[in-house]
C-alpha cells in the first residue's frame, strides 16, 4: 500500500512567505499560529528565530494532526542589536540609518514539523546585507514609495529595497524574504513531497 505525502500548512499569514511558497507549485494552506513572540533574555538570535519557527509549527500541530507544518520566523541584526519589524515611519528609518554603511545579518528560522509523528527539522539560514551609505533624503524617499513597514531590516529586496545595497550574500535569496527555500525543499525531500516529481 502506499503512503500519501501529508498536506502542507503554511503556519503563517505573511504574503511574502505565501509567494515564496507558492513558487514551487506544492498545494498548502495557510493559517496563523498564534505564539508569544517575545524574546527570552539575552536570547541569541539564532536560538530566537529557531524556537520561535518551531513554536509557530507546532501551535497547529493539534489543529492540523495530518500535515506536514511550515514555521519561519525572522529577525535582522544591526551592530550586535535585534530588530524586527519597524510598524512605523520612524522606526523604519531609524532602522535604515543604523544600517547605512554597514553589513547586517538577517537570520532565518526554519522548522517542518510531522504532526503524525510529531518530530520536528529545525535551522537557522543568513543572509547578510551590505547597505550604501544613503543619505536622509534617500532613506525618505525610499520609505513613502515602498513602505515597508511589516518587513523585518525595513526595506523590499524584491523590490526597490535594491536600490540601497551595496552587496547581498547568502546561499539563498530567499532566505532574505523570509522562507529559506533550499533548506526547506531539502527537508521535503525527505517527506517524498518534491515539486518535480
Amino acid at each position: 500500500m502506499t503512503t500519501l505525502p501529508a498536506k502542507l500548512l503554511l503556519a503563517s499569514t505573511s504574503v511574502y512567505r505565501k509567494a515564496l511558497l507558492d513558487k514551487t507549485g506544492l498545494a498548502f494552506t495557510c493559517a496563523a499560529p498564534d505564539i508569544d513572540e517575545t524574546p527570552l533574555e539575552a536570547e541569541k538570535p539564532e536560538v530566537l528565530v529557531q524556537r520561535l519557527a518551531q513554536s509557530k509549527a507546532f501551535a497547529l500541530s493539534n489543529s492540523h494532526p495530518e500535515h506536514l507544518i511550515i514555521g519561519s520566523d525572522q529577525v535582522c541584526v544591526i551592530d550586535g542589536h535585534i530588530t524586527g519589524k519597524p510598524y512605523t515611519f520612524e522606526n523604519a528609518f531609524r532602522q535604515l540609518r543604523a544600517a547605512s554603511g554597514k553589513t547586517v545579518t538577517f537570520y532565518t528560522g526554519l522548522s517542518l514539523f510531522d504532526a503524525r509523528t510529531s518530530q520536528a527539522q529545525t535551522l537557522c539560514e543568513t543572509f547578510d546585507v551590505t547597505f550604501r551609505a544613503l543619505t536622509d533624503e534617500e532613506i525618505s524617499g525610499y520609505l513613502h514609495r515602498e513602505q515597508p513597514y511589516d518587513c523585518a531590516g525595513s526595506f523590499k529586496c524584491e523590490g526597490l529595497g535594491i536600490t540601497l545595497f551595496e552587496s547581498l550574500t547568502g546561499r539563498d535569496p530567499n532566505t532574505l524574504i523570509g522562507l529559506p527555500l533550499i533548506a526547506l525543499l531539502g527537508m521535503l525531500r525527505g517527506h517524498n513531497v518534491n515539486p518535480l516529481l
